[in-house]
C-alpha cells in the first residue's frame, strides 16, 4: 500500500486515539481521487469481447458473422429435408438432394457449433457440465444420428426410411446462435454505462502554450502540469486545478450531482464534466490511468465481471439441471425406445436435452448486477463487489464512522488555553510546527487557526506517530506530545477534568501538548453534523435498520453528536482494530452489517464488514477496502445503495424463475408425459422455448430502474 495515500490511518477524531503511524504529509482533500491503473483514453470503446461464462468467449462480431453464415446454410437444409420425418408442403427433394443435406449439415455442425464445442470443452475440464455441455450434446446427438440415418437409407436398406434430424440440426444451431447474439447485445446494452463514459471525453483540447497562444491538440498528447483552455458549453479534458476564471460545472454524467458546481480558481475539476457559460484555464493534474473517469471505468468493469453469491446458485442449478436432464433423456430413451422405437427414443432425448438447457439461468443473474452496475455508475454509486449487493438482503446493522461522514469534517478551534508559561500563540505555533505535514482534518484545523492569527507553521524535526497515542517530535530542540485526555488518565498525568468534561461534552475534540510528562495547554476543536445525516438515520430506522455510530473520539463529544442525531446508538474512543472486532462481534451473533467510513481510518472495518460503504473515493485503501464507493460524498448515498440494492435482488429473483422455471412445464413435455393425448414438443420448438425465456430474461433486467426519493 502506497503510505502516501493515507492519513491517519487510526481514529477519526482525538488525537490520542489516532495512529499517526501512516501520516500523509501532503494536503489532501476528498474530492480528489487517487486513481487506479486505467488508461481511459486507450480504451477500445468496442465491448464485442464478451465473457459469457463458463469459460467460452467470443467476439460478438464473430457471432454475428457465425450466424449469418449458418442461416444461409441452414436455409436450403430447412428446405431438403423432412421435418421430424414429415414432409412439409415447401419441402424440395430431387435425385441428389440428400447428399446436399448432409454436406451442408456438417458444414453447419462444424462451424456453427465450434463456439458451443468449446464452451462444452471448457466446461467439462473443469468438471462443471452446463449450458454448453447440454447444446453440445444435444446438436451432437442430432448430428450423429441423422448420419447413421443417412447411411442406413443410402446404403443398407434404401427401402427403409429411419427418420434423419438434420432440419432440427439445422434450426437448433441457427436458433442458439441467433440466442446468443441476441444475449450478447443485452449484455452489452446493459453494461452500456462503461462506453458512455469512456465517450464522455472530447477527443481534443486546447492547450494553453508559454506564449500564451491556444493550439489544438489531441487529448493524449496531454501531459499533467500544463494548462489548457475549455470555453463556455465545452467539456473538460482532464482532471485538474482551476487556474483562472469562473464558470458552473456540470458533473452529473461525471459524479451523478445533478446540480452545476460553481468553479474557480483553486477549485478542482473532473475530466468529462461539461462546462458552463464561463471560460475557464484548466492545470492538468491527472490523465489518462490516473483519471477519475479512468477509475470509474475500471470500477464499473470490474464489478460487472464479478460473480456474486446468487450467481453461484444459478451454477448450481444450471449443474443441477444438466444432471438431471441426463438421466431424464436416458431414460426417455429407453422407454420410448421400448415403446416405439430408437428413433423415436433419440427423438425425445434430444428434446429432452434442448429443452433443459439452462442458458437463460446462466444469464439470469449476471444481466441483473450488469444493469444495476450501471445504474449504481451513473448516480455516483460504484459497486465494486457485487456480492455486496445480495447482503443487503438481510442487513441489520449500518455502522459509520462520524467524522467526514456523519460531520463535515472540518474543524474549527473552539478552545486554546495554556496552563504554562507559554502564551497562546505560542502554544498555538508548537501544535502547527508539530501538525503542518499532516492532512488530518484535526490537524487542518489548527493549520488554519495558525494561519488565522498570522503564525507560519514551521515543520518538527523527528516528528512521528504514537500508535494508539498521538504524535511526538521536537521543536526548536525539545520534545513535545499531543495527546489525549485518555492517554493522560492512562498515565496518571495531571489535568483539568472538570474543564475536559466542560469543553468535551459540548462536542469537541480535545487535544493536548505535553512535555516530560507535564500539560502546557490544550487545544478544543468541534466539528458539525452533515445536514443531510438525520435524513440519512431516520430512513435507515425507516427501513427497519438500526444505525450505530463508531468513533475514535471521546465519549463526550460522541455523545454530543450521537444525541443530535436523534439518539442513535454510539461506540466512542475506539481504536481501528477495536472498531474491527465490534464489526465481527455483530457478525459472530448472526448480524449483517454495512460499515461507512472514509477508507483511510476505517479500512480493517470497511473489510470485515459484510458491506463496506466508502464516503467519497479519495484514496486507494477507500477503493481496496470498500465494496461500494459513494462518489458524492453524501452519506444519504447510503440509503440510494440500498434502495438498489434491493430492487436488484428483487430482479435476480424474478430472472432465476424466468431462467429455469420454465423447465418444470417444458421438460415433462419434452419427455413426452402427455404423448398419448398428442401433445408433445419437438427439439426446434423445445429451442424457440428456451430462446424466449432467455429473451424475457434480458428484457426483465433492462426494465431495472432506481427509484429516487
Amino acid at each position: 500500500m502506497d503510505m502516501k495515500n493515507m492519513d491517519h490511518e487510526h481514529m477519526d477524531m482525538s488525537h490520542g486515539e489516532m495512529n499517526h503511524d501512516h501520516m500523509n504529509h501532503d494536503h489532501m482533500d476528498h474530492g480528489n481521487m487517487e486513481h487506479m491503473n486505467m488508461d481511459h483514453m486507450h480504451m477500445g470503446h468496442d465491448m464485442g469481447g464478451m465473457d459469457m461464462g463458463h469459460g467460452h468467449m467470443m467476439n460478438m462480431n464473430d457471432f454475428k458473422r457465425r450466424f449469418w453464415i449458418s442461416l444461409a446454410l441452414a436455409i436450403p437444409i430447412l428446405l431438403l429435408s423432412p421435418f421430424m420425418g414429415i414432409v412439409l408442403p415447401f419441402q424440395i427433394t430431387f435425385p441428389g438432394s440428400s447428399w446436399i443435406v448432409l454436406i451442408l449439415s456438417s458444414i453447419l455442425f462444424f462451424f456453427g457449433g465450434q463456439p458451443f464445442f468449446s464452451g462444452a470443452k471448457s466446461e467439462m475440464s473443469s468438471k462443471e457440465p452446463a449450458m454448453m455441455t447440454l447444446i453440445t450434446m444435444g446438436i451432437g446427438v442430432a448430428y450423429f444420428y441423422s448420419i447413421y440415418s443417412f447411411v442406413m437409407n443410402t446404403f443398407i436398406n434404401p427401402d427403409g426410411m429411419v427418420m434423419n434430424f438434420f432440419w432440427e440440426l439445422a434450426s437448433l444451431i441457427v436458433i442458439m446462435l441467433l440466442g446468443h447474439w441476441i444475449e450478447m447485445n443485452a449484455v452489452m446494452n446493459a453494461g452500456s454505462a462503461v462506453s458512455k463514459m469512456t465517450a464522455l471525453l472530447p477527443n481534443e483540447a486546447h492547450l494553453v502554450q508559454e506564449d500564451g497562444s491556444v493550439t489544438d491538440v489531441a487529448i493524449n498528447e496531454l501531459s499533467a502540469g500544463q494548462v489548457v483552455l475549455v470555453q463556455a458549453g465545452e467539456k473538460i479534458p482532464t482532471d485538474g486545478v482551476v487556474k483562472s476564471g469562473s464558470s458552473a460545472v456540470n458533473e452529473s454524467l461525471v459524479t451523478g450531482e445533478s446540480k452545476a458546481v460553481a468553479k474557480k480558481a483553486g477549485n478542482q475539476v473532473i475530466g468529462g464534466s461539461v462546462n458552463g457559460d464561463g471560460t475557464l484555464n484548466v492545470e492538468i493534474s491527472a490523465i489518462g490511468e490516473d483519471g477519475y473517469l479512468a477509475q470509474v471505468i475500471k470500477l464499473v468493469s470490474e464489478a460487472q465481471k464479478e460473480k456474486s453469491k446468487a450467481e453461484t446458485l444459478a451454477d448450481k442449478v444450471s449443474r443441477q439441471l444438466f444432471y438431471s436432464a441426463l438421466v431424464i433423456g436416458i431414460l426417455a430413451l429407453i422407454i420410448w425406445t421400448a415403446v416405439t422405437g430408437f428413433s423415436y427414443g433419440v427423438q425425445r432425448m434430444v428434446t429432452v436435452l434442448v429443452i433443459a438447457c439452462p442458458h437463460a439461468l446462466g444469464l439470469a443473474i449476471p444481466l441483473v448486477v450488469a444493469r444495476s452496475t450501471s445504474i449504481g455508475a451513473q448516480n455516483g454509486l460504484l459497486v465494486r463487489n457485487r456480492q455486496a449487493i445480495e447482503s443487503v438482503k438481510k442487513l441489520s446493522y449500518v455502522f459509520m464512522d462520524k467524522t467526514g461522514t456523519l460531520t463535515e469534517g472540518v474543524f474549527n478551534v473552539n478552545a486554546l488555553e495554556t496552563t504554562s508559561d507559554l502564551n497562546k500563540n505560542e502554544l498555538l505555533q508548537i501544535f502547527a510546527d508539530l501538525e503542518v505535514n499532516s492532512s488530518h482534518p484535526l490537524a487542518m484545523g489548527i493549520i488554519n487557526e495558525a494561519k488565522r492569527l498570522g503564525l507560519t507553521p514551521n515543520k518538527g524535526s523527528e516528528v512521528k506517530a504514537i500508535k494508539g497515542v498521538g504524535l511526538q517530535g521536537q521543536v526548536s530542540g525539545k520534545d513535545y506530545q499531543i495527546v489525549s485526555a485518555n492517554y493522560l488518565d492512562k498515565k496518571a498525568i495531571s489535568y483539568d477534568q472538570n474543564r475536559f468534561n466542560e469543553l468535551a461534552s459540548a462536542g469537541n475534540s480535545v487535544s493536548y501538548l505535553i512535555s516530560n510528562n507535564q500539560v502546557l495547554g490544550l487545544i478544543a476543536q468541534g466539528d458539525v453534523i452533515r445536514p443531510e445525516s438525520k435524513d440519512l438515520i431516520n430512513s435507515l430506522r425507516a427501513m427497519g435498520i438500526t444505525p450505530v455510530m463508531l468513533t475514535g473520539d471521546n465519549d463526550l463529544a460522541a455523545q454530543k453528536i450521537a444525541k443530535l442525531l436523534g439518539n442513535i446508538e454510539y461506540r466512542s474512543q475506539l481504536l481501528p482494530g477495536e472498531k474491527e472486532a465490534i464489526i465481527k462481534d455483530y457478525q459472530n451473533k448472526g448480524q449483517v452489517v454495512m460499515m461507512v467510513g472514509d477508507g483511510i481510518n476505517d479500512a480493517p472495518s470497511l473489510s470485515r464488514a459484510n458491506v463496506g460503504v466508502a464516503i467519497g473515493a479519495g484514496t486507494d485503501v477507500a477503493i481496496d477496502s470498500a465494496d461500494v464507493i459513494l462518489v458524492k460524498s453524501n452519506p444519504e448515498d447510503i440509503v440510494e445503495f440500498i434502495n438498489l440494492a434491493r430492487a436488484t435482488n428483487k430482479k435476480m429473483v424474478q430472472n432465476l424463475w424466468w431462467g429455469a422455471g420454465y423447465n418444470i412445464v417444458a421438460m415433462p413435455l419434452a419427455v413426452g408425459l402427455l404423448a398419448p393425448i398428442g401433445l408433445v414438443l419437438s427439439p426446434a420448438v423445445g429451442a424457440i422455448i428456451m430462446s424466449f425465456s432467455t429473451v424475457i430474461v434480458a428484457i426483465n433486467a433492462l426494465t431495472l430502474h432506481l427509484k429516487r426519493k
